[in-house]
Protein backbone atom coordinates (compact mmCIF):
# COMPACT_ATOMS: atom_id res chain seq x y z
CA UNK A 1 0.00 0.00 0.00
CA UNK A 2 1.67 3.44 -1.29
CA UNK A 3 0.69 6.31 0.61
CA UNK A 4 2.73 10.14 -0.18
CA UNK A 5 5.10 7.58 -2.51
CA UNK A 6 5.94 5.86 1.17
CA UNK A 7 5.20 2.20 1.88
CA UNK A 8 3.49 1.24 4.77
CA UNK A 9 3.19 -2.17 6.07
CA UNK A 10 0.05 -3.00 7.77
CA UNK A 11 0.59 -6.10 9.05
CA UNK A 12 0.02 -4.77 12.52
CA UNK A 13 -3.16 -2.51 12.23
CA UNK A 14 -5.16 -6.12 12.83
CA UNK A 15 -3.53 -6.15 16.05
CA UNK A 16 -3.86 -2.76 16.86
CA UNK A 17 -7.66 -2.97 16.05
CA UNK A 18 -8.03 -5.62 18.28
CA UNK A 19 -6.52 -3.60 21.28
CA UNK A 20 -8.60 -0.76 20.27
CA UNK A 21 -11.81 -3.23 20.12
CA UNK A 22 -10.71 -4.08 23.97
CA UNK A 23 -10.39 -0.60 25.05
CA UNK A 24 -13.83 0.54 24.11
CA UNK A 25 -14.81 -3.43 25.86
CA UNK A 26 -13.30 -2.21 29.05
CA UNK A 27 -15.34 1.18 28.79
CA UNK A 28 -18.26 -0.62 28.39
CA UNK A 29 -17.65 -3.16 31.38
CA UNK A 30 -16.89 -0.05 33.68
CA UNK A 31 -20.19 1.37 32.16
CA UNK A 32 -22.10 -1.06 33.24
CA UNK A 33 -20.89 -1.89 36.48
CA UNK A 34 -21.71 1.72 37.39
CA UNK A 35 -25.02 1.26 36.28
CA UNK A 36 -25.67 -1.37 38.45
CA UNK A 37 -24.37 0.37 41.39
CA UNK A 38 -26.31 3.33 41.10
CA UNK A 39 -29.39 1.68 40.00
CA UNK A 40 -29.35 -0.80 42.66
CA UNK A 41 -29.10 -4.27 40.16
CA UNK A 42 -29.38 -5.84 36.95
CA UNK A 43 -32.46 -5.41 36.09
CA UNK A 44 -33.03 -1.62 36.52
CA UNK A 45 -29.46 -0.95 34.75
CA UNK A 46 -30.48 -2.85 32.03
CA UNK A 47 -33.31 -0.33 30.99
CA UNK A 48 -30.83 2.40 31.06
CA UNK A 49 -28.40 0.93 28.88
CA UNK A 50 -30.78 -0.88 26.88
CA UNK A 51 -29.32 -4.09 27.23
CA UNK A 52 -31.40 -7.35 28.90
CA UNK A 53 -30.40 -7.88 32.56
CA UNK A 54 -28.21 -10.99 31.43
CA UNK A 55 -25.94 -9.17 29.26
CA UNK A 56 -25.54 -6.49 31.49
CA UNK A 57 -24.67 -9.09 34.35
CA UNK A 58 -22.25 -10.96 31.83
CA UNK A 59 -20.95 -7.09 31.41
CA UNK A 60 -20.37 -7.22 34.77
CA UNK A 61 -19.03 -11.17 34.94
CA UNK A 62 -16.26 -10.24 32.10
CA UNK A 63 -14.99 -6.91 34.41
CA UNK A 64 -14.35 -9.45 37.73
CA UNK A 65 -12.71 -11.90 35.51
CA UNK A 66 -10.35 -9.60 34.16
CA UNK A 67 -10.10 -7.95 37.43
CA UNK A 68 -9.52 -11.40 39.14
CA UNK A 69 -11.73 -10.48 41.90
CA UNK A 70 -15.77 -10.17 42.99
CA UNK A 71 -17.31 -6.87 42.41
CA UNK A 72 -20.46 -8.10 44.26
CA UNK A 73 -21.65 -10.29 46.81
CA UNK A 74 -24.84 -11.83 44.65
CA UNK A 75 -27.85 -13.08 46.62
CA UNK A 76 -31.63 -13.90 45.62
CA UNK A 77 -32.67 -10.78 46.60
CA UNK A 78 -30.44 -7.85 46.15
CA UNK A 79 -26.59 -6.53 45.33
CA UNK A 80 -23.95 -5.57 47.69
CA UNK A 81 -20.42 -4.25 46.93
CA UNK A 82 -17.35 -6.21 48.14
CA UNK A 83 -15.17 -4.32 50.09
CA UNK A 84 -13.12 -4.51 46.24
CA UNK A 85 -16.06 -3.07 44.79
CA UNK A 86 -16.07 -0.35 46.89
CA UNK A 87 -12.61 0.45 46.02
CA UNK A 88 -13.21 -0.32 42.38
CA UNK A 89 -16.68 2.14 42.36
CA UNK A 90 -14.76 4.75 43.84
CA UNK A 91 -11.82 4.75 41.15
CA UNK A 92 -14.61 3.86 37.97
CA UNK A 93 -16.47 6.49 39.05
CA UNK A 94 -13.51 9.20 38.81
CA UNK A 95 -12.47 7.33 35.12
CA UNK A 96 -15.66 8.04 33.80
CA UNK A 97 -16.39 11.41 35.17
CA UNK A 98 -13.09 12.26 33.83
CA UNK A 99 -14.05 11.24 30.67
CA UNK A 100 -17.14 12.70 29.99
CA UNK A 101 -15.70 15.68 31.20
CA UNK A 102 -13.31 15.49 28.66
CA UNK A 103 -15.74 14.75 26.15
CA UNK A 104 -17.86 17.94 27.02
CA UNK A 105 -14.99 20.22 26.93
CA UNK A 106 -14.01 19.30 23.42
CA UNK A 107 -17.52 19.34 22.02
CA UNK A 108 -19.26 22.11 23.84
CA UNK A 109 -18.85 24.92 21.98
CA UNK A 110 -20.17 22.73 18.55
CA UNK A 111 -22.89 22.04 20.45
CA UNK A 112 -26.48 22.72 20.73
CA UNK A 113 -28.57 22.32 24.06
CA UNK A 114 -30.02 19.58 23.46
CA UNK A 115 -30.65 15.69 25.25
CA UNK A 116 -32.28 15.00 28.48
CA UNK A 117 -32.01 17.38 31.51
CA UNK A 118 -32.68 15.58 34.72
CA UNK A 119 -33.99 18.06 36.99
CA UNK A 120 -34.17 17.58 41.17
CA UNK A 121 -36.30 20.35 42.87
CA UNK A 122 -37.89 21.09 46.06
CA UNK A 123 -41.43 21.45 46.20
CA UNK A 124 -42.03 24.83 47.09
CA UNK A 125 -39.81 26.58 44.73
CA UNK A 126 -41.27 24.24 41.74
CA UNK A 127 -44.83 24.52 42.62
CA UNK A 128 -44.80 28.53 43.27
CA UNK A 129 -41.97 29.67 41.19
CA UNK A 130 -40.26 26.95 38.50
CA UNK A 131 -43.63 25.63 37.32
CA UNK A 132 -44.59 29.78 35.68
CA UNK A 133 -41.40 29.71 33.39
CA UNK A 134 -40.64 26.02 32.49
CA UNK A 135 -43.21 26.80 29.35
CA UNK A 136 -40.56 29.48 28.50
CA UNK A 137 -37.49 27.12 28.89
CA UNK A 138 -39.49 24.62 26.69
CA UNK A 139 -39.93 27.30 23.78
CA UNK A 140 -36.54 28.27 23.96
CA UNK A 141 -34.83 24.82 24.22
CA UNK A 142 -36.93 22.67 21.79
CA UNK A 143 -34.36 20.15 21.66
CA UNK A 144 -34.31 19.52 25.52
CA UNK A 145 -35.71 17.41 27.13
CA UNK A 146 -36.99 17.76 30.51
CA UNK A 147 -36.90 15.13 33.26
CA UNK A 148 -38.24 16.88 36.27
CA UNK A 149 -38.23 15.34 39.98
CA UNK A 150 -39.80 17.16 42.85
CA UNK A 151 -39.35 15.83 46.30
CA UNK A 152 -38.16 17.22 49.74
CA UNK A 153 -36.01 14.52 50.08
CA UNK A 154 -31.79 15.71 49.35
CA UNK A 155 -31.02 13.52 46.50
CA UNK A 156 -27.65 12.02 45.56
CA UNK A 157 -27.30 13.12 42.04
CA UNK A 158 -24.59 10.91 40.53
CA UNK A 159 -26.54 7.99 41.91
CA UNK A 160 -29.54 9.29 40.58
CA UNK A 161 -27.80 10.43 37.33
CA UNK A 162 -29.91 14.16 38.14
CA UNK A 163 -28.28 17.21 36.21
CA UNK A 164 -29.30 19.89 38.16
CA UNK A 165 -30.86 20.60 41.54
CA UNK A 166 -32.12 23.52 43.31
CA UNK A 167 -32.29 23.50 46.92
CA UNK A 168 -32.32 25.66 49.67
CA UNK A 169 -30.11 26.19 52.58
CA UNK A 170 -26.14 25.85 53.11
CA UNK A 171 -25.01 23.06 50.47
CA UNK A 172 -22.10 21.58 51.66
CA UNK A 173 -20.59 19.05 49.41
CA UNK A 174 -17.13 18.60 48.18
CA UNK A 175 -18.42 16.82 44.74
CA UNK A 176 -20.89 19.76 43.88
CA UNK A 177 -20.73 22.69 42.35
CA UNK A 178 -23.33 25.62 43.84
CA UNK A 179 -24.14 28.68 42.39
CA UNK A 180 -26.34 31.13 44.12
CA UNK A 181 -29.46 32.46 42.87
CA UNK A 182 -31.15 34.43 45.05
CA UNK A 183 -32.37 34.20 49.09
CA UNK A 184 -35.52 33.30 50.52
CA UNK A 185 -36.66 34.26 53.84
CA UNK A 186 -39.56 33.59 56.36
CA UNK A 187 -42.16 35.51 57.42
CA UNK A 188 -45.40 35.29 59.49
CA UNK A 189 -48.85 35.20 57.76
CA UNK A 190 -52.73 35.02 58.30
CA UNK A 191 -55.58 35.61 55.98
CA UNK A 192 -57.06 39.09 56.52
CA UNK A 193 -60.67 37.49 57.44
CA UNK A 194 -58.80 35.79 60.33
CA UNK A 195 -57.06 39.02 61.67
CA UNK A 196 -60.53 40.81 61.27
CA UNK A 197 -61.98 37.67 63.30
CA UNK A 198 -58.74 37.12 65.91
CA UNK A 199 -56.88 40.57 65.94
CA UNK A 200 -53.94 40.73 64.91
CA UNK A 201 -51.15 40.36 67.32
CA UNK A 202 -48.51 43.13 68.68
CA UNK A 203 -46.79 41.48 70.26
CA UNK A 204 -44.71 37.71 69.90
CA UNK A 205 -46.53 37.17 73.53
CA UNK A 206 -49.92 37.25 72.07
CA UNK A 207 -49.40 34.60 69.78
CA UNK A 208 -49.94 32.49 72.40
CA UNK A 209 -53.83 33.48 72.10
CA UNK A 210 -54.22 32.83 68.51
CA UNK A 211 -54.26 29.69 66.40
CA UNK A 212 -50.76 29.01 64.89
CA UNK A 213 -49.94 26.62 62.18
CA UNK A 214 -46.49 24.77 62.72
CA UNK A 215 -44.39 22.74 59.97
CA UNK A 216 -43.09 19.73 61.51
CA UNK A 217 -40.01 19.13 59.03
CA UNK A 218 -37.80 20.27 61.65
CA UNK A 219 -37.49 19.45 65.14
CA UNK A 220 -37.21 23.24 65.54
CA UNK A 221 -39.91 23.77 63.56
CA UNK A 222 -41.97 24.74 66.66
CA UNK A 223 -39.55 27.41 67.86
CA UNK A 224 -40.49 31.21 66.38
CA UNK A 225 -37.24 33.45 66.28
CA UNK A 226 -37.95 37.01 66.95
CA UNK A 227 -36.15 40.51 68.09
CA UNK A 228 -35.65 41.48 71.61
CA UNK A 229 -33.69 44.00 72.76
CA UNK A 230 -31.18 43.58 70.47
CA UNK A 231 -30.88 39.74 70.71
CA UNK A 232 -32.83 36.73 68.92
CA UNK A 233 -34.79 34.74 71.28
CA UNK A 234 -36.96 31.52 70.57
CA UNK A 235 -40.21 31.47 71.46
CA UNK A 236 -42.09 27.96 71.94
CA UNK A 237 -45.14 28.31 70.08
CA UNK A 238 -48.24 25.73 71.00
CA UNK A 239 -50.51 24.63 68.50
CA UNK A 240 -53.25 22.28 67.07
CA UNK A 241 -52.70 22.06 63.58
CA UNK A 242 -49.25 20.78 62.72
CA UNK A 243 -48.39 20.21 59.22
CA UNK A 244 -45.51 17.99 57.27
CA UNK A 245 -45.45 20.35 54.11
CA UNK A 246 -45.56 24.07 53.44
CA UNK A 247 -48.48 23.95 51.14
CA UNK A 248 -50.46 22.55 53.82
CA UNK A 249 -49.48 25.00 55.91
CA UNK A 250 -49.94 27.96 53.07
CA UNK A 251 -53.37 26.06 51.72
CA UNK A 252 -54.80 26.45 55.74
CA UNK A 253 -53.51 29.72 56.48
CA UNK A 254 -55.19 31.31 53.14
CA UNK A 255 -58.27 29.39 54.75
CA UNK A 256 -58.62 31.40 57.50
CA UNK A 257 -56.88 28.64 59.55
CA UNK A 258 -54.35 30.75 61.51
CA UNK A 259 -50.96 32.17 61.60
CA UNK A 260 -47.87 30.45 59.65
CA UNK A 261 -44.32 30.76 59.37
CA UNK A 262 -43.41 30.87 55.28
CA UNK A 263 -40.83 31.53 53.17
CA UNK A 264 -41.65 34.60 50.94
CA UNK A 265 -41.50 32.19 47.67
CA UNK A 266 -44.33 30.33 48.76
CA UNK A 267 -46.32 33.47 49.72
CA UNK A 268 -45.72 35.81 46.98
CA UNK A 269 -48.72 35.47 44.94
CA UNK A 270 -50.79 34.85 48.06
CA UNK A 271 -49.85 38.32 49.37
CA UNK A 272 -50.33 39.92 46.31
CA UNK A 273 -53.63 38.44 46.01
CA UNK A 274 -54.64 39.72 49.70
CA UNK A 275 -55.23 36.40 50.44
CA UNK A 276 -52.65 36.61 53.25
CA UNK A 277 -51.61 39.67 55.00
CA UNK A 278 -48.01 39.89 56.94
CA UNK A 279 -47.68 40.08 61.05
CA UNK A 280 -45.42 40.94 63.28
CA UNK A 281 -42.83 42.27 60.74
CA UNK A 282 -41.22 44.37 62.79
CA UNK A 283 -39.66 42.02 65.30
CA UNK A 284 -39.97 38.46 63.60
CA UNK A 285 -36.38 36.90 62.67
CA UNK A 286 -36.48 36.19 58.36
CA UNK A 287 -33.68 34.07 58.40
CA UNK A 288 -31.98 33.82 54.86
CA UNK A 289 -31.37 31.32 53.58
CA UNK A 290 -29.67 30.79 50.01
CA UNK A 291 -32.16 29.22 47.01
CA UNK A 292 -29.22 27.40 44.93
CA UNK A 293 -28.77 25.59 41.74
CA UNK A 294 -26.32 22.47 42.42
CA UNK A 295 -24.77 20.24 39.63
CA UNK A 296 -21.95 17.60 39.91
CA UNK A 297 -18.32 18.61 38.49
CA UNK A 298 -17.88 18.77 35.05
CA UNK A 299 -21.64 18.68 34.44
CA UNK A 300 -21.20 22.76 33.72
CA UNK A 301 -19.33 22.15 30.71
CA UNK A 302 -22.51 20.30 28.94
CA UNK A 303 -24.98 22.90 26.65
CA UNK A 304 -27.89 21.68 28.38
CA UNK A 305 -26.97 22.44 31.77
CA UNK A 306 -25.38 25.58 31.29
CA UNK A 307 -28.75 26.56 29.29
CA UNK A 308 -30.71 26.07 31.95
CA UNK A 309 -28.83 27.55 35.21
CA UNK A 310 -28.18 30.86 33.05
CA UNK A 311 -31.80 30.63 32.36
CA UNK A 312 -32.91 30.20 36.23
CA UNK A 313 -29.91 33.12 37.56
CA UNK A 314 -31.88 34.91 35.15
CA UNK A 315 -35.65 34.40 35.85
CA UNK A 316 -34.93 34.40 40.05
CA UNK A 317 -31.42 36.42 40.24
CA UNK A 318 -33.24 39.39 41.14
CA UNK A 319 -35.65 37.31 43.88
CA UNK A 320 -39.00 38.29 42.21
CA UNK A 321 -40.99 37.29 45.66
CA UNK A 322 -39.30 39.63 47.21
CA UNK A 323 -41.52 42.26 45.74
CA UNK A 324 -45.24 42.19 47.14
Amino acid sequence: MLIDDQYVDNSGIGNEINEYNSVMSDFADLRAFLRVVDRGGFAAASKDLGLTPSAVSKLVTRLEDRLGVRLFHRTTRRLLLTPEGETYHLRARDIISAVEDAEAEISHSAQRPRGKLRVNCVPAFAFHQLAKVLPAFAAKYPEIELDLTVTDRVIDLLAEDADVAIRTGVVDSPSLIVRKISEVTRGLYASPAYLARRGTPQTPEQLSRHNCIVLKIFPASSRWPFHKNGKVRLLDIGSRLHVDSGEAALRLAVADGGIARLANLIVADAVRAGELNAVLEDCHVAEPVPLSVVYPQGRHRMPKVRAFVDFLTQQFGHGPWLKN
